[in-house]
């Protein structure tokens, strides 16, 4: 199984895991979305997507919603705060070392351009953003932002990330028209996140190459 297939097929690998490991399925999914926001080397691990399917078999009564929301968000918080007290410690040791199997150095780049831009913000918008969102929180560790800021930002941020997305899914994946296309929706789900990244990269190549013409 590759991370491509069990991201398009979430509604299928959810129902076999829940079936098999019951009451633990909670916390492997908390795991993954900690993993998710909290380790810059797990990028790849479905977020937007797992948060939708999750809520969607909460709605079918397979998962409790009321205990599923609050542990997400606080997957979310716990995570970043993670990458935030990594960031702090290593993180100006990663700004010397090459692009790796697990690392990018320009995802690293492409963040602090972000920060450049919005600021503190960045925790929240960036939560929206795959990528970004996981390397924001270790950029911010590295800028020395006060952990008081971050914290702030963070549970905000997680709140409208995890507890927004985790909400559409209970309260339209039970729908049949999703529920008969829930391959199609979870690639809409990632490709409209992926929109505001590209639209950043076009805008940004875009806006350097028309400044540094020569003027005619």
């Amino acid at each position: 199984m590759n991370p491509l297939d069990f991201i398009l097929h979430l509604d299928k690998y959810l129902d076999l895991m829940i079936a098999t490991v019951g009451g633990w399925a909670y916390a492997i999914l908390f795991l993954i979305i900690f993993a998710e926001t909290g380790l810059v080397i797990t990028p790849f691990l479905p977020g937007d997507s797992l948060l939708f399917a999750a809520g969607a078999f909460a709605a079918r009564g397979v998962l409790n919603f009321w205990f599923l929301l609050p542990l997400f968000i606080i997957a979310g918080i716990l995570g970043d705060t993670l990458n935030y007290w990594i960031g702090k410690k290593i993180g100006p040791k990663i700004f010397t070392r090459d692009s790796g199997v697990f690392f990018r150095k320009e995802h690293l780049h492409r963040t602090q351009e972000f920060f450049n831009k919005y600021g503190a913000k960045t925790i929240v918008i960036g939560r929206f953003l795959p990528i970004i969102r996981t390397f924001a929180p270790f950029v911010a560790g590295i800028g020395k932002m006060s952990y008081g800021k971050f914290l702030a930002y963070n549970i905000v941020g997680s709140i409208l990330w995890a507890g927004g997305f985790t909400t559409l899914g209970y309260l339209f994946g039970n729908i049949p028209f999703v529920k008969d296309n829930f391959t199609y929706v979870l690639i809409v789900i990632i490709l409209l996140s992926m929109v505001p990244v590209v639209w950043e990269f076009v805008y940004h190549h875009w806006h350097k190459k028309r400044f540094a013409q020569p003027p005619a």
